[in-house]
């Protein structure tokens, strides 16, 4: 145990990364609280999976039209710069929607106007805070830097389920938005305690449109670096789709009510706080290519086995578990890449990845939550688990390509 824990807290004598360290947890309480406690209050208002999805869906049409729009921005404004203002931007929206809320009371279409306003900040501070964690960091520390990065950001998502469950008991989804707001507030204070001026590359004559481009020529060139961002986003899609099944599950298959699903949600962030604790030591026990295979496989056989679960504690189980498995693929994968990635296309892949990334999400959200209206919840897990079986054949195809590519280059060496 004191292996681990000196390989992840060694890192925080890094004063940039400590300071990047402590706004990520706020903000991920932030998110955390806004995706629980909007998702519950939705279907508690129309009783329908199918309004959820929908509210998934316009959270990642605004995440794709913000790839597409602001894109290229990732690598043309300093990262700490940007990453303050998705913060503080978000912020004044949460606001805006409690006065909406407050005066007029539920509307669908003022929770459709919060959740574009969390997409678009998520989408373009998830691009600018790895890019910046690349600057922040030597390549040595990336698989820690990733390690922490995910515990930042379960620490604040499972103790923002948690807090949702139980908050929303007791007070209004209005009374929550201002605690969410406080976060994001609070979030956008510490960034600003960054002694860092973010590297920029390209170079400001060149058009907006020809820096975007070249994000997508870069991943055309580099067909391999392509597939492992697009294996990347699998265990992202399948959080999504959680998103969605868990509040049916929870109220129709278990029978249970707000606090059951904040504690499987809190579980989900525990695993993934576990993982980021964990990962850092197996890593290195461990090549990374055969633990991220093994995971795909472990998340896949844990959702099929959770489609036939009607036991609360199996949920938490299964979840936490989930949680592991996929937060340890975002951090091994994540550390490939940023080695792979030269600083130059960090920002600009990484949006062209989230971009079909949010694709995937906005067809899967409005298809799974009409799906389990119908079907029920336990069919969306069983097209969880297959999404993942997906995931880890096409990570099979990636390392077949790889070893076709090297194994020339080595006889010719030779």
């Amino acid at each position: 145990m004191k292996i681990i824990m000196s390989l992840n807290i060694s890192i925080l004598k890094n004063s940039k990364f400590s300071v990047f360290f402590i706004s990520d947890i706020l903000s991920g309480f932030g998110v955390g609280m806004a995706t629980l406690s909007a998702n519950w209050y939705v279907l508690m208002k129309t009783g329908e999976s199918s309004s959820v999805g929908t509210l998934l869906a316009v959270n990642v049409i605004a995440g794709f039209i913000t790839t597409i729009i602001l894109g290229g921005v990732v690598d043309r404004i300093p990262r700490k710069t940007l990453i303050f203002w998705t913060h503080l931007l978000r912020a004044i929206g949460f606001i805006g929607i409690f006065f909406l809320l407050h005066f007029y009371g539920f509307h669908l279409f003022v929770l459709y106007a919060f959740s574009a306003i969390n997409g678009i900040g998520w989408t373009l501070y998830i691009a600018s805070s790895r890019s910046l964690l690349q600057e922040i960091l030597d390549e040595n520390s990336y698989v820690q830097g990733n390690s922490l990065l995910e515990v930042s950001l379960q620490v604040g998502m499972f103790l923002a389920a948690g807090a949702a469950g139980v908050l929303y008991n007791y007070c209004s989804f209005a009374g929550i938005l201002l605690i969410i707001t406080a976060m994001f507030i609070a979030s956008a204070v510490a960034i600003i305690f960054l002694n860092h001026q973010s590297q920029i590359f390209i170079d400001k004559k060149e058009d907006y449109l020809s820096s975007l481009q070249g994000g997508v020529q870069f991943l055309s060139r580099n067909k391999i670096i392509f597939l492992l961002g697009i294996i990347s986003i699998v265990p992202l899609i399948v959080t999504m789709m959680y998103n969605v099944v868990l509040p049916e599950y929870v109220n129709n298959t278990l029978r249970k009510g707000s606090v059951t699903f904040g504690l499987a949600d809190m579980s989900y962030g525990i695993g993934g706080l576990v993982s980021g604790v964990l990962i850092s030591l197996f890593s290195r026990k461990l090549k990374s290519e055969k633990l991220i295979g093994l995971l795909f496989l472990i998340a896949a056989v844990n959702l099929l086995c959770l489609s036939h679960n009607t036991v609360t504690f199996n949920l938490y189980l299964c979840s936490l578990v989930l949680g592991i498995s996929n937060s340890s693929l975002r951090i091994l994968i994540g550390a490939i890449l940023m080695k792979l990635v030269s600083k130059q296309y960090m920002g600009r892949m990484m949006s062209v990845i989230l971009g079909i990334s949010l694709i995937f999400q906005c067809g899967l959200s409005l298809s799974i939550g009409a799906y389990i209206d119908h079907k029920g919840s336990t069919f969306g897990l069983v097209i969880m688990g297959m999404v993942m079986l997906v995931g880890f054949i096409l990570y099979c195809f990636e390392q077949i390509a790889i070893k076709r590519i090297c194994n020339p280059l080595i006889q010719k060496n030779e």
